[in-house]
């Protein structure tokens, strides 16, 4: 008769840890298999860890039991905690320098040396980094008195580890405030580094950079050819993310914006004198049209080439009115000429002919008692009076699909700047121009005030000749660099989607004219 094997009871159920009746081999609360009994670990005793019997030394603490010197001896026993007396105050803590050890290869440390040392003036000068709160100025205090305190003391002169053979001799420094003889010091530990902001360096960033640009992050590095830091790695800004010019009288500034990579905008402001020796102030603004090719040079080389032609133009004479014509028309043909590639070019973009590189332009120039503004597409001049209690008037009209809607009567300009297609240019400079219509107005105003010419970047944020009135500074008329970056910084700060470029001329009016007359052709 075979016999089953007992399976011990269970004081609990595994599943549920509910108790369970004599004698169940399923809970009844929870129906947990009670006879499936793990079986017991296997103890796997811990050993002791002892130090080399051939390296085993006495302890040195006075009442420790010794340990043998002889091989196969027993490990080293630490003393054992003395106990707390009536007064409560704790035993002495016990630190690993009470024994005598080993090092990693074996070898005995050093034996202990004097417990304290006498500081003064002839101390060692290596004997300033041990030497604790006594180094850095303050008495020593007891190893009873630091634990009734609990707290651990400080070694005052205490046992110093064995050379190393190969280790330099220099001792280590735990603090600047251990210098023997030095200053009052920070309490800092010393860098690894040095500090970029020592005067070594600072003399060195203040230095020129011989042969280059110098870093506008680090102030010191020389900028290669690409366009990076050699010193930091810093990218550097493109020459025309942010510009700023002024000439006497005019002054322009154009900035990326915040939303494109790159500034497509460019500018050109100048002065010359005309043939009587009055002077003739010139502001041309033009805007890269995004959706046809390489539009940063269209704009850079429509607004050079109307600059350039202007300013020849007026110094032989010809009436202002018809020099912005001309000007217009050599801005115009300044961009067809960029759409002219070598043979093969189209190779690599065969639709390069049907996306030629365009702009849009406006101007104005000061001559005389004439005010004389030119333009293409649907960048803007305004004028803004210095009387601010007076009218101001938008002197262009855009070529757009938006004007086009309101010229025709279909829609009113809410309307047409609400929907969606408001900005679809119907001119511009451009090889794939349908038609080239240079628009020129003449005026003679008859008081004082500033004319803003700006691309959609800046009237986008104060469209109405009203709003524009409200962005211009109080003293734009006397500070117009300074009136032109304010005009940028309100289209920043109302977004700057666009890449922002407006020119201020103020036209200053003298007290005697009591007259204005308009031409628009």
């Amino acid at each position: 008769m075979s016999q089953s094997h007992q399976q011990p009871a269970r004081s609990k159920c595994p599943g549920c840890e509910e108790p369970p009746a004599a004698g169940d081999l399923f809970c009844g609360a929870c129906g947990y298999d009670l006879s499936a009994v793990p079986d017991r670990p296997h103890d796997r005793p811990t050993m002791a860890i002892t130090v080399p019997p051939d390296t085993a030394v006495a302890s040195a603490v006075p009442g420790a039991s010794e340990a043998s010197a002889e091989p196969g001896a027993e490990a080293v026993r630490w003393p054992a905690a003395a106990e707390t007396d009536s007064s409560d105050v704790p035993a002495p803590v016990h630190r690993p320098s009470d024994l005598p050890g080993t090092d990693s290869g074996g070898r005995p440390l050093a034996a202990e040396r004097e417990q304290t040392r006498e500081p003064g003036p002839a101390a060692e000068p290596g004997a300033a980094a041990g030497q604790g709160f006594a180094a850095a100025g303050q008495d020593a205090v007891s190893g009873e008195e630091f634990a009734a305190a609990g707290r651990r003391p400080e070694p005052v002169g205490g046992p110093e580890p064995a050379a190393v053979p190969g280790a330099s001799a220099v001792p280590v420094r735990r603090d600047d405030r251990a210098e023997p003889g030095g200053a009052e010091h920070s309490g800092d530990f010393a860098p690894a580094a040095p500090d970029p902001r020592t005067a070594e360096h600072a003399a060195a960033a203040a230095a020129p950079v011989a042969g280059g640009k110098v870093c506008v992050a680090c102030r010191s590095g020389r900028v290669d050819p690409d366009g990076y830091c050699e010193n930091c790695g810093h990218a550097q800004p493109r020459e025309r993310d942010h510009m700023e010019q002024e000439l006497g009288s005019v002054a322009a500034v154009s900035d990326r914006g915040l939303r494109h990579h790159r500034n497509e905008d460019s500018f050109a402001v100048s002065s010359t004198a005309l043939p009587d020796g009055s002077p003739a102030v010139v502001a041309i603004v033009c805007d890269g049209v995004s959706s046809a090719s390489r539009p940063d040079e269209a704009s850079a080389a429509a607004a050079n080439a109307a600059n350039e032609s202007l300013l020849e133009s007026l110094a032989r004479g010809t009436h202002p009115q018809q020099a912005m014509h001309e000007a217009i028309v050599a801005a115009s043909d300044a961009v067809n000429a960029l759409a002219q590639e070598p043979a093969g070019a189209m190779e690599h973009d065969a639709h390069r002919h049907q996306n030629a590189p365009a702009c849009t332009l406006v101007g104005a120039v000061m001559a005389g008692e004439l005010l004389i503004v030119g333009w293409v597409g649907d960048s803007r001049a305004y004028w803004v009076p210095e009387d601010r209690t007076q009218p101001t008037a938008r002197l262009t009209e855009d070529d757009s699909w938006a004007a086009q809607m309101v010229a025709a009567g279909l829609m009113n300009e809410a309307e047409a700047y609400a929907d969606e297609r408001a900005h679809a240019i119907t001119g511009w400079l451009g090889a794939d121009a349908y038609e080239l219509e240079p628009h020129t107005a003449a005026f003679k105003p008859d008081r004082s005030g500033l004319v803003v010419v700006c691309t959609d970047g800046l009237w986008n944020y104060a469209e109405s000749a009203e709003e524009m009135a409200a962005a211009v500074p109080a003293d734009a008329q006397e500070r117009p660099l300074r009136g032109a970056q304010v005009l940028v910084g309100h289209a920043l700060d109302g977004g700057g989607h666009d890449n922002v470029t407006v020119a201020l001329l103020p036209f200053a009016v003298r007290p005697q004219g009591a007259g204005s007359a308009c031409e628009t052709v």
